[in-house]
């Protein structure tokens, strides 16, 4: 009997694994970049200036990942590109970039730029674009089920469900010297993710985060040139 049980749980987990397979080969996120430049030249800066990517951010009820944003970052700072880190920044000029008083429009930026404590501070640390992202990752819709059960024989996990996740940012480019707006990007990535249930669950996952943020950023590397 055990024996036979044996035999019936690995066959179990071989069709697992063969699912997982069978899903995995379609488990892909689908990306799209919609861009705005208002002319069609690259954004000029030197090896002194630097780049200042912030999330936006409203007190109590919405915040941009933080992680996407260092993710973000990371990729533009891959292009020889110097990025001041968004919380460094934040702390040097508090408390203007805060929640309830950073700028949400180039409006706003300017009227902020005319402190002569936030322009020291801006010049000091040789920012000259300001990269605003604004978005989230939401689940859109759940289906399926897995349940999960332990006896005298053992346990496992049977069922198989699924989600999808939608990945929508928007990035906005300000140059801090002249004070206008360089451009626009939005990126979509969306995908669906698995949980196959059988002896043991087996997620497939559909990396929607890391894709918008990889397209984003390379995107956003397209828009500089260094001098």
């Amino acid at each position: 009997k055990k024996e036979n049980k044996m035999i019936k749980n690995c066959k179990s987990l071989l069709f697992s694994i063969c699912a997982g397979l069978m899903v995995l080969s379609g488990c892909s996120a689908v990306t799209t970049i919609d861009e705005f430049r208002p002319t069609n030249q690259a954004i000029q800066i030197n090896d002194s200036e630097k780049v200042v990517i912030l999330g936006r951010r409203d007190a109590g009820h919405y915040e941009t990942d933080s992680e996407f944003i260092d993710c973000v970052a990371n990729r533009i700072n891959s292009a020889d590109i110097r990025v001041v880190a968004e919380q460094e920044f934040i702390d040097s000029i508090y408390p203007w970039f805060e929640p309830r008083t950073a700028p949400k429009g180039l409006p706003r930026l300017k009227r902020l730029m005319q402190e002569k404590s936030v322009r020291v501070k801006v010049d000091e640390q040789s920012i000259r674009y300001l990269v605003w992202l604004d978005g989230s990752t939401e689940t859109m819709g759940q289906g399926g089920s897995i349940s999960c059960a332990v006896g005298p024989a053992g346990g496992g996990c049977f069922g198989f469900a699924q989600w999808d996740k939608l990945s929508t940012y928007d990035a906005t480019i300000w140059d801090l010297v002249d004070l206008t707006e360089k451009g626009r990007l939005r990126v979509d990535s969306e995908g669906t993710s698995y949980l196959i249930g059988a002896v043991a669950p087996i997620p497939l996952l559909t990396p929607v985060k890391s894709d918008a943020c990889s397209s984003l950023g390379n995107q956003l590397r397209e828009f500089f040139t260094v001098d």
